[in-house]
């Protein structure tokens, strides 16, 4: 256990990928952080489509390098409509060599990715690690009062809650949040399949929701299945073989022999809103700040995105001598956030429920949307554009060296 008597400048809450990337970031930034989060194997076999500038983060952040092999590139997207209805939308193909990328980004399995960022987040002086949870967390004015739940004590003029949906930190903040279930759940499990994927993700559209086929390196890929939460739990109960064959029925056997691996989850689907994202010296980053369902792939991606504006913003305020906890500085992240998650979730739901909906004319406004994506070129580079990042901030995502603010230091800073 490291010494806990010193007021940091910061304490990230939570050891997922979102937290732990804003510990490595904020304390690169040359912030006083600590890390609160228990070291734990971790033991899903779920994955994450990492889209471009979430890579370009993390490649300078020194992670990217030590799970770029655990990884496959995404280098198109197929959207098909699979419902049988009387109106369907007609097949939309996004290639990143049309707005001049090399791919859209990568998949890789969430185990490596962690494991990158647990590596990485050792090698940094300025940051502690404490191997422990909150059991309790009290703003105060000048500072947050943090007790381990093995009864440790140390406090931070700024708290990072990235300790998940059941958030302690916004609970301590007094934060509300909006939910509404969404009555549909995802099974997620791998698959290995005769067929190679030619690195294109194809996302089936049902009548419950989507199921999406997401590159793995190899011939195998991540599959995520929406649908409503009685088929999902059937889906669930399946075995092996009995789930390999519907997922290649549902695949429409594009990648030929499919057989289910090892592992596979079940989650309830629901959207999640805090009414502010940062409250008495406490900020949010990841679940804690927004929950959506896996359409897209925002959810990490956005957590990405918190990690990089509260470190940013943290930085440029240390270095003009501001508490990094003050209200002036929590207002900057409030405002730095609201716009970007305000937009994916109103994107998401209303693509989820004009997919959901059995009323016709929705599904007439929903074909003809799909329709002219995909046959007006501008139009179809422009949604692939802000897929990837927001274009009022996406410059914001680079990582820049500067000095930071701390005397004998000179690292990157966001």
């Amino acid at each position: 256990m490291s010494d806990a008597s010193q007021v940091y400048d910061v304490a990230v809450i939570g050891g997922g990928p979102a937290g732990l990337t804003a510990a490595i970031a904020l304390a690169e930034a040359g912030a006083r952080t600590a890390l609160l989060a228990r070291r734990v194997p971790y033991a899903d076999n779920r994955t994450t489509a990492l889209l471009g500038a979430s890579v370009d983060v993390l490649d300078r952040l020194g992670v990217w390098p030590r799970c770029r092999d655990a990884a496959a590139a995404l280098r198109t997207m197929r959207l098909v409509d699979d419902t049988d209805r009387l109106i369907r939308a007609p097949e939309v193909r996004f290639s990143s060599g049309e707005i001049g990328l090399d791919q859209f980004g990568y998949n890789i399995d969430n185990r490596s990715l962690i494991a990158a960022l647990e590596q990485r987040a050792t090698e940094i002086s300025g940051l502690t690690r404490f191997d422990d949870e909150a059991g309790t967390i009290g703003p105060e004015d000048a500072t947050v009062a943090i007790r381990t739940r093995q009864g440790d004590l140390l406090s931070a003029r700024l708290v990072i809650g990235a300790d998940g949906r059941q958030s302690l930190c916004r609970e301590a903040a007094g934060i509300a949040v909006k939910r509404r279930e969404l009555g549909q759940s995802a099974l997620t499990f791998n698959i290995a399949h005769a067929r190679p994927h030619q690195n294109i993700s194809t996302e089936f559209h049902t009548t419950q929701g989507p199921c999406v086929f997401v590159p793995l390196p190899g011939n195998r890929c991540s599959v995520v299945w929406v649908s409503a939460t009685g088929e999902a739990e059937r889906l669930m109960a399946l075995s092996d073989d009995h789930l390999s064959e519907a997922a290649e029925k549902q695949s429409h056997s594009i990648l030929g022999r499919v057989q289910v691996e090892p592992g596979r989850h079940l989650f309830p689907l629901s959207i999640e809103q805090p009414r502010q994202f940062a409250k008495h010296r406490i900020a949010l980053v990841g679940e804690s700040a927004h929950v959506l369902p896996p359409i897209g792939a925002q959810g990490l991606n956005m957590g990405l995105r918190d990690a990089a504006d509260i470190a940013d913003i943290v930085a440029k305020a240390m270095s003009l001598g501001e508490d990094p906890g003050a209200p002036q500085v929590l207002a900057r992240y409030q405002s730095a956030r609201r716009a970007d998650v305000l937009s994916r979730m109103l994107a998401i739901d209303l693509a989820n429920r004009s997919l959901l909906s059995d009323f016709l004319p929705v599904q007439a406004l929903r074909a003809a949307g799909l329709h002219l994506i995909g046959a007006i070129g501008p139009l179809r580079r422009l949604v692939m554009r802000e897929g990837l990042a927001p274009s009022w901030r996406r410059a914001s995502w680079i990582l820049k060296e500067t000095p930071v603010a701390r005397s004998g230091s000179t690292t990157s800073r966001w």
